[in-house]
Formats: structure tokens, sequence, C-alpha cells
């Protein structure tokens, strides 16, 4: 009985030596999967952060791929001051009739649609959440207060928030077809909790945009889905 208490111990902590041969290449398998990711993982982002060099520069477009946008940097969570605004994106269409007169629609809140879509979602679609703000911030950040470009990319930011937009909502509505589009944001304040003696005010704060002629190359991604 002591002899065979002795080999169940033996047996047990035997670990690796323990399993059977196919066991053993599972497990070797797994660690040398998990070990492989591990490294490509820590080599990608070493090459995003690290200064500019010949193998980041030469797989950029991979590299970016692999960053964007599951782990990008946003130094803005971690400010002194981080951003304590809600922007909300919102459009609406105008419309021509058989008669040939145009109507307006109401205003339609696209990120309030984006954020009905993430909510309770444990699998969000990362165009739900990144795809407008992202083209809104970067029509803001190439265009003046008179909206304007500043610069070259200022006129591709236009057309690509306009495509969204028109993507939105839709190339007719009601058998009406849509033949402009327009686009404003509206940033709130968020209040400062009761404890703080900080002031802010929370009046919504309007940017609209001018009308947008849409074509057809507008919808071409709406007609293939």
């Amino acid at each position: 009985m002591e002899r065979d208490d002795g080999r169940e111990r033996a047996g047990g902590d035997a670990g690796l030596e323990g399993l059977s041969l196919p066991s053993r290449i599972v497990v070797a398998a797994g660690v040398a999967v998990v070990g492989l990711v591990a490294a490509v993982h820590l080599g990608m982002m070493f090459l995003h952060v690290a200064p500019p060099n010949t193998v980041s520069k030469q797989y950029a477009a991979a590299i970016d791929d692999y960053v964007y946008p599951e782990y990008e940097q946003n130094w803005k969570f971690f400010a002194p001051n981080p951003l304590q605004q809600n922007v909300a994106v919102q459009a609406r269409a105008e419309l021509r009739g058989p008669d040939g007169r145009t109507t307006v629609t109401p205003w339609t809140d696209l990120s309030a649609q984006d954020g009905a879509a993430i909510l309770h979602n444990p699998l969000p679609s990362h165009t739900r959440q990144n795809e407008l703000r992202r083209a809104w911030d970067f029509y803001a950040n190439t265009h003046d207060a008179r909206e304007q470009p500043n610069g070259l990319r200022g006129r591709l930011s236009e057309q690509y928030i306009r495509r969204i937009v028109a993507s939105r909502l839709g190339p007719a509505r009601d058998g009406r077809p849509v033949e402009r589009v327009q686009v404003r944001s509206v940033t709130t304040a968020i209040a400062p909790p009761p404890w703080s003696d900080e002031k802010a005010d929370t009046k919504p704060v309007y940017r609209v945009l001018g009308w947008w002629p849409v074509t057809t190359a507008d919808f071409a991604e709406v007609s293939t889905r």
C-alpha cells in the first residue's frame, strides 16, 4: 500500500512527463503559438513607438494596420486635463420630389446611432466605435473657423465625411432621391461633479457646415452592400 501511494504521488508530481505523447505535442504547440504571438506583438509595438528606422519605414503600412485602432495611444485619456466634452455629429438631407420641389429632412444624430449600436454589445464593431468620430476629428483638424481647408488633406477630409454621411442617410428617403447633405457637430461640456468648485457652461455649441452636393460615387459603397 505504501509503495502504491508513492507511485501515485510520483505520478501526480510528474508534470509534463506524466502526459501522453499527443498531450505533450499539444502543450508544446500551444506554448509556441503564445510565444510567437507575444513576440510579434512586442515587435510591432516596439517598431511603432521607436524612432523612425529602416525597418519601421519599410513595413510602416503593416505596422499601422496592426496598431490602429486597437492599440492606438491616445494621450487625452492620461493628460492632466482630459477631454471634458461630448461631441455629437448630426446630418440631414435635401430631397427632390417628382415635381422638382425640395424638402429638408430633420437632423439625424449619427453619433447617437453609433452609441446605441455599441451599448450592451460585448463585441462592438470598430466601425461604429471609430469611423464617424475619427472622420470628424480629421475634418476639424484640417479646417479653420471659416470652414476653409488649411492643408492638402482638407478636401480629402470633406469627401471622407460626406461619403460616410451619405452611406448612413441612404441614396433616397420616401422614394425621393437625396440631392445634398449637411453636417453639424453639437459640442456639450460635461458638468463638473457636485464636490468640485469648477464651473462649466453646459449649453450646446453648434458647428454647422454648408450643404454638400452628393453624386452616385458617394453612394457606391451603399449600392454594393
